[in-house]
Order: structure tokens, then sequence, then C-alpha cells
């Protein structure tokens, strides 16, 4: 039997029925409208590839009047500013490297909102065991009572391992620490980081990068607690019986010890130094108004000082160019792109998808749903009177 459709009629279901679904979907001028902001009057760089910072080697987008990069030797660097986020130079940012004592950044971050700065703890022989061979100490002792402060101005000011390992048993013990560090920093968008020692103590397979480490300094910063810490210079330190000692910032770009001179207008945050990692900064700084973060790991060149005049090359260079160069990525976890490989989608798509339902990358998809299920229906009819008069 031969089904008594016409051509025409074929036609006119399969349009009604994309028309249908149509009807559901906003008006092509809703899709258009979810476009970005118009940019600021005048010439600017077309947007940066979202997978741009994942590139090996250095990356500016300099306009005119912009000053040359500093020749630094690290093996990796960024410069960023630390309101928006904006990353205005960086080389090899996602080159996974020994963190060394910046990751306690990320220790800070996670266990200062779960310990009351005010309570006091006694501590006990078990919470310093397991303490690195050659770690930086403050001096916590067995037996003796601190104020939690205490502990983070030990490990803010000498970076102490023993504050570390305290703070660590308080917060559920070492390797649960190391476990929300890393959910922390997954939070964030710091992809390129594996915690294995809360610490920063040198162990097979814990890495970071300069990308990383810039969104822990710009996070910290909005924690009071953290801000104070890493901007302090001096502080005393409980040593028992009443008594006290001075400990300083290792940070010399803050203190201005061993020849370094004080960087103005620093605010912190942290310095590190292992046999593997090489000395390894994050610096924060504010001059007129605009805050910027700098990371530094492992120069090559001119010793132990070399990690501290590098920053303070690069910010003496963002604070005279932040307004006169494009950014070439963003620290911020919606805009920045996952590690190649670690998503389902290229990274161009993943980062122009947007990820809200109802977006305008659903609102397209429907239309060509539609479109393509009122052509199906179109075939569909055509072909049903063929195989039916072949069956005959």
């Amino acid at each position: 039997m031969i089904l008594g459709f016409s051509f025409r009629m074929a036609v006119s279901a399969g349009v009604l029925c994309a028309v249908g679904l149509l009807a559901v979907v906003p008006a092509a001028a809703d899709v258009s409208g979810r476009a970005e902001p118009s940019a600021p009057a005048g010439p600017r760089a077309s947007a940066p590839h979202p997978s741009l910072l994942h590139r090996p080697g250095t990356h500016v987008r300099p306009r005119a009047g912009a000053l040359r990069l500093p020749e630094v030797s690290a093996l990796s660097w960024l410069v960023a500013d630390a309101r928006s986020g904006e990353v205005l130079a960086a080389h090899n940012a996602h080159r996974r490297l020994p963190p060394a004592s910046t990751l306690k950044t990320l220790f800070a971050l996670t266990v200062l909102p779960a310990l009351p700065t005010s309570i006091r703890h006694t501590v006990r022989e078990e919470e310093l065991r397991g303490i690195g061979a050659g770690s930086s100490l403050v001096g916590v002792a067995e037996g003796r009572t601190y104020r939690i402060a205490d502990l983070w101005r030990g490990v803010f000011l000498n970076s102490g391992n023993d504050a570390v390992h305290v703070l660590a048993e308080l917060n559920g013990g070492w390797r649960a620490t190391a476990r929300r560090m890393q959910a922390e920093a997954r939070s964030l968008g710091a992809h390129d980081t594996r915690v294995l020692s809360p610490d920063g103590y040198d162990t097979p397979g814990q890495v970071s990068s300069a990308f990383d480490l810039a969104i822990f300094g710009r996070v910290g910063l909005r924690n009071p607690d953290f801000a104070r810490y890493c901007a302090t210079v001096e502080a005393r330190f409980p040593g028992g019986g009443g008594w006290s000692y001075a400990i300083r910032n290792t940070n010399r770009l803050l203190s201005g010890t061993r020849g370094v001179k004080p960087y103005r207008g620093l605010i912190g945050i942290k310095n590190g130094y292992t046999s593997k990692a090489g000395s390894t900064l994050v610096a924060a700084a504010r001059r007129d108004g605009r805050t910027l973060v700098v990371t530094v790991m492992n120069p090559q060149q001119g010793g132990g000082a070399a990690v501290y005049e590098e920053a303070r090359s690069l910010l003496d260079w963002g604070f005279r160019s932040a307004a006169r160069v494009e950014p070439v990525g963003s620290l911020e976890p919606s805009r920045a792109p996952a590690r190649p490989g670690s998503t389902t989608l290229p990274a161009a798509a993943a980062a122009a998808a947007p990820e809200e339902p109802g977006s305008a990358w659903t609102e397209a998809g429907l239309i060509v749903g539609a479109v393509g299920l009122g052509a199906a229906v179109v075939v569909l009819v055509l072909r049903l009177p063929v195989r039916e008069a072949e069956g005959r």
C-alpha cells in the first residue's frame, strides 16, 4: 500500500514541526544580546586565545608606550593585576615546578578559616613528628602552650614547618590537610598543583606553577588574617615561662635584610627555598590604587637575592605598563581554561561555551535541532511510499 501524502503535504509537515520547536526558544535578538560588553574606545588588540598561557615561552601584548619586559632568568614567572585578575605578562606560566614554602599560601587559605586564632593549644609530641630534615623552624616545643595566632606568625614570618605540622594536626591530620588543600586548589581553578606535603617540603611529585601560586596569593589577600600575617615584618614568639624572642620575616623584599632593599608598597606574601625548587616567591605590592601580584620560580642566575630582584623588576614594569598592555589571560576560574587534556571539550570550545542552562550556546543548539528535526520529518514522509512500494 502507498501512503497518500503529496510532496506539498510532506514539506508543510516538516516546516510546522520546526516552527513549533522554535517557538520555545528566544528570538535571535536575545541570543546576540549575551555578547560581552563593548570594549572601551580606542585601538585594542584582539582577545587572547583562551589557551595562550598554556603555551611555553613569554607572553605579553604591548600597546603604544609600554616598556620592554626586563631580563628575567627564572624558569617561570607571572605578573597580574590583583583586583581584576588580568595577567599582564608571563613566562611558562603553567610549567609545573616544586613550589617550596610558597605552597604555604595554599595551606593558609585552607586552614585559616577552620581554626580560631584566639584559642590556645598545648603542643603534643606526636604533632611534631615527621618534620623533614633541614626544615625551616620557628622553635615550637612539645608541652608549650601557644595561641593559634602565634603559630600562624611562625608560618608566615619564619616559614616554620614545625608550626605547620601542629596546625595541620589540629585541622584533622597531615594527610587530611593535604587532601583539603588539593580540593581547595581545584575549587580556585589551580589545576597545576599537586599537594603531598602541606609545608612545601620537597616531595617527589609535589608541584605547582607560577599561575597557581599567583591565584593563591591573590585570593589570600582577601582574607584579613592572611593579609595581616603576610605583611608583618617582625613579631615576638613565645619561648616559655613568659619569655619570648624576636622573629623577622624571611621575605627579604619586605623586611630588607641581607642586602635586599625593601620594595616600596610591598604588602607580602610568601617566599620559599629548597634544593630542588630553588628560590621561589609570591609577592604583592600596592601603588597609586593598583595592586599587583608577581610569582617568580627558580631564577637561574644571580644567587640567593635573584628571586627578589627579579620580582622587583617585574613589579616596576607592571606598575609602569599595566595601562599600556592587553591581558594575556586571567586568574579568574571562570575565564582561566583547564590544562589541555583535562576536559572533554577543546580549550577554545570550553571557554566559549556558557555553563548555565538557557544560555546562548543552548539556544543555538535548539535552533539547529529544530531545523534538523523538521528536515528529518520531510525526508521520512517522502521515503515512506518508496518503502511500501518496494515491499509489494
